[in-house]
């Protein structure tokens, strides 16, 4: 994972913690009701209503227990301070050397991503290393054991009771296994950081391996991020400059002012890179 706050956790900050979000109808044990073995036999009970197979429910939940320290991060958010100038001082110089070897190495894949999404390789290379320094820290967490235990406390209960629902259609599809879904403690999963949904909506097999890993395959990785920027709006052709629609739509990838910013600087240095 990238060594800054989540990307979730930026657009969380945006809401007041205090607030408590309402279960599903079909719940029947709640959130936070101190047994948390009941909780998730109900929400099993819940998914396979919802059309998860059973095989992806007993795989994907077997053994899953109440992680204390994801929730411990979830209250330990600060609030993402750093100016633009800090931050970008801090991210890009470091990576820019890489940056540019990636452009070169993934060329001709960069070349087709844009020709069939509109999104530059720049682009999604700045995003590339900012998230997770080229693939090398995705993350360590047990992914469906940190939603089950976002979707089990009331906070965001009922976001996360949805990414879980969909890390389990992740699971059914045949994607990844179980065991391999390890990365942020929010949930992001891959080199680039998707939720659940997010992946479930964009992910591709872009070099027709019969599977969408956005673990493991660069490809994958790259052609799944442009054509979640393309789901969004990006304009083909059209720069990537704050105050730019193509801006608004990197807000939609992260909703912090000075991440968008300092991606769109690191896309344009890459630009100028020889």
């Amino acid at each position: 994972m990238t060594p800054t706050i989540s990307r979730l956790a930026l657009a969380a900050l945006a809401i007041t913690a205090s607030i408590l979000s309402a279960q599903p109808a079909l719940a029947a044990v709640a959130c936070g009701s101190g047994n948390f073995d009941a909780w998730l036999a109900d929400f099993k009970t819940d998914a396979a209503a919802k059309g998860v197979s059973q095989q992806a429910i007993s795989a994907g939940l077997a053994g899953v227990t109440l992680d204390q320290n994801v929730l411990n991060r979830d209250r330990s958010q600060k609030v993402f301070s750093q100016t633009f100038e800090e931050f970008s001082g801090r991210m890009v110089p470091p990576r820019l050397t890489r940056g540019s070897n990636m452009m070169k190495q993934y060329g001709s894949v960069l070349s087709r991503i844009e020709q069939t999404y509109g999104v530059p390789g720049e682009v999604l290379v700045a995003i590339w290393g900012l998230e997770t320094d080229f693939g090398v820290n995705t993350g360590k967490f047990a992914t469906i054991r940190s939603l089950a235990t976002l979707a089990y406390d009331c906070r965001r209960s009922e976001q996360f009771r949805a990414e879980l629902l969909d890390a389990l259609r992740i699971v059914q599809r045949g994607d990844l296994a179980p065991a391999d879904m390890k990365g942020a403690w929010a949930g992001e999963l891959g080199q680039t950081q998707f939720m659940p949904s997010s992946w479930m909506k964009y992910a591709v097999d872009f070099d027709g391996n019969g599977k969408r890993d956005l673990l493991h395959n660069a490809p994958d990785v790259l052609a799944s991020t442009a054509n979640y920027l393309a789901g969004y709006g990006w304009q083909k052709g059209k720069d990537w400059q704050p105050g730019s629609p193509n801006f608004a739509v990197l807000q939609q990838w992260n909703k912090s002012e000075v991440y968008s910013k300092t991606v769109a600087y690191f896309a344009t240095q890459l630009a100028r890179a020889p």
